[in-house]
Formats: C-alpha cells, sequence, structure tokens
C-alpha cells in the first residue's frame, strides 16, 4: 500500500461513531423513530408551545388546537423518552404536572421553531401554488377522457 493512500480503516468509520451520529438513510437506525417523534404534527406544535415555558396538560391541550388528550399525552411521552422534554410532578391532591424543555429540548424546538415560522411566512405562496396545480389537473383532462366522457383507448 502506497503511503499517499488511505488505509481500508480511515475510509470506514467505526461502527461506535456511525451509532453516535446515526444514518437517517438506513432503514434500521434509531434517528428515524426520534425523527418521526419531533417533526410529526404534534410533536412540532407541543416542541413549539414549550418554547414559551412551562406548561401543565390542560394548558398544552388548550394552546394546540385539535389535539386529542391520548395524543397529546402519547406525544409528551415520546418527547420525554427522547431526553427532549421534562415531566415535573408534584406530590400534592389533586395530582400537578408540569411540563418543559430540557437542554436538548430548547435546541429541537428551535429548529421546528425554524420550520415552523417558514411556512406560516410563507402559507400565502404555498396555498396560492396549491389552488394553480389543482386548476391545472382540472383544466387538462386525462387521456381517452374528452369532456368529461371516456372514450375507448
Amino acid at each position: 500500500m502506497n503511503a499517499n493512500e488511505p488505509s481500508p480503516d480511515a475510509e470506514t468509520p467505526a461502527l461506535a461513531t456511525l451509532m453516535e451520529r446515526g444514518e437517517l438513510f438506513a432503514a434500521e437506525c434509531p434517528s428515524r423513530t426520534v425523527l418521526q417523534h419531533v417533526t410529526s404534527r404534534w410533536g412540532v406544535l407541543v416542541l413549539v408551545a414549550l418554547l414559551a415555558g412551562t406548561h401543565r396538560f390542560s394548558d398544552l391541550r388548550r394552546k394546540i388546537g385539535g389535539v386529542s388528550e391520548k395524543m397529546l399525552a402519547q406525544t409528551l411521552q415520546w418527547l420525554e423518552g427522547d431526553g427532549f422534554v421534562l415531566r415535573t410532578q408534584y406530590p400534592v391532591v389533586p395530582p400537578h404536572v408540569e411540563y418543559s424543555l430540557t437542554p436538548m429540548g430548547v435546541e429541537v424546538a428551535r429548529q421546528v421553531e425554524g420550520l415552523a415560522d417558514w411556512i406560516e411566512g410563507n402559507l400565502g405562496r404555498i396555498l396560492s401554488g396549491r389552488r394553480e396545480r389543482a386548476d391545472a389537473r382540472v383544466a387538462t383532462p386525462l387521456p381517452g377522457v374528452r369532456a368529461g366522457v371516456r372514450t375507448p383507448a
């Protein structure tokens, strides 16, 4: 082997490095599950809502319109399991539970907040393009269809 050629080991990252970094395009990579939790509709909304500070379950449910109790509870469990949400339970009657972001949760929440902000800021363009594409589909007949009547192919 030539001194200028990289060794085979230098070209192939160590397994520990691959597992630490993640390989999103690999079918069995655990990063896909985390991606699903963070980028689900409810995951994004929970993370962005918690950027504003600590919330109780009922506060989050009111703030995030349309989420069911079951989906909110499940989403909070996923995000807590991933280390993004901190659940604090106080020993009082009735039970008092608060949710907040961990430092890593703040990091990921800022990332998805950027995406959510972009979508909200560009919603007019998105909806306009959607309407244009829908109108184009209506205006362009499918092959074998003439004036709403199917003709033999």
